[in-house]
């Protein structure tokens, strides 16, 4: 169980008073859906239960005017045009090749610069988080084409929230972003995970569920993790992922592994189950990097914190 302090709101609200710039975002947001919010305050899901579903949100042309009127869309092969297409029916789209080997090898050079100078903190075993801050050919790697196919997908202009570099696989059991990087409406955030070497069957590549995102929203109240109005609940997170795996069995959905090529990127639904397979060749590195998007028409938040989200 997480400790007292750990799941206290008030330590939450009290630092994100110092933060208005990056939560400034949801503030409209809330007065436009009449949400009785503070951009410091608490949000979870259990906030928006008595609205519609698609509240607040504006209409959008379909998927395919929407990519057909993106510029980075027209210069794609055609079977990254047709995977970007099926998007909506499958959760996910794979562009091989998007990024070159010598746009790869910048990205490469610059976070093990960042490392080499302390430059980037390593407090996690196996990742690296916010390097596009640091390093401009992250960041454009993030921004630009790729960021504007993104924006076609969800259909609402984006934010980049977030990089995570990895030098090793990941490891990380199935799951759904929806949980920890969440959306009023749901489903206002889209990931673009980058290959920056070949992977392969040992070194911890991706796995996914392909149509996982029509699934449910599994959120704090599917597994009994909402606490109260002053403490956020007291679940361990491998709770949830036991939860997560019991219902993609109860689904009866196949699992698919994805061998990437360097270059290669795999874009993926707010809701898609995905995963990390075990880093089987400890003499091998998995480097690989991966961006996560928020729609700026959406209120963003992550739901187990019950934290508004810092952009």
């Amino acid at each position: 169980m997480l400790s007292f302090l750990r799941r206290l709101k008030l330590s939450y609200a009290a630092y994100n008073m110092f933060q208005p710039r990056r939560l400034r975002h949801n503030v409209p947001l809330y007065q436009k859906l009449g949400l009785n919010k503070q951009y410091f305050s608490p949000i979870s899901s259990r906030d928006f239960r008595h609205l519609a579903p698609d509240a607040g949100l504006p209409p959008v042309p379909p998927l395919a005017e929407r990519l057909a009127a993106t510029p980075a869309f027209r210069g794609l092969p055609a079977a990254s045009q047709a995977s970007l297409l099926a998007f909506e029916e499958n959760g996910f789209a794979v562009l091989p090749g998007f990024f070159s080997a010598e746009a790869v090898d910048g990205i490469n050079a610059d976070l093990a610069r960042l490392i080499e100078t302390g430059q980037i903190s390593q407090r996690y075993r196996n990742k690296f988080m916010f390097a596009f801050r640091q390093s401009a050919c992250i960041r454009e790697a993030g921004e630009g084409a790729l960021r504007s196919l993104v924006a076609a997908l969800l259909g609402h202009e984006t934010n980049l929230f977030q990089s995570i570099n990895f030098l090793t696989g990941s490891e990380q059991r199935t799951h759904s972003d929806s949980i920890h990087m969440s959306t009023f409406p749901l489903g206002g955030m889209a990931a673009a995970w980058v290959a920056l070497e070949d992977i392969t069957p040992g070194n911890g590549p991706l796995h996914y569920y392909p149509g996982s995102h029509k699934l449910p929203y599994y959120l704090n109240a599917d597994y009994q993790n909402e606490g109260t109005a002053w403490l956020i609940g007291d679940k361990e997170y491998t709770q949830y992922e036991a939860y997560i795996n019991q219902k993609i069995a109860e689904a009866g959905l196949p699992k698919q592994v994805f061998l990437a090529r360097k270059g290669d990127v795999f874009v993926w639904h707010a809701n898609l189950m995905h995963g990390g397979e075990p880093h089987l060749d400890k003499a091998q590195t998995r480097k690989s990097m991966v961006f996560h998007y928020f729609s700026q028409a959406h209120i963003c938040y992550h739901e187990i914190t019950q934290r508004p989200a810092l952009l």
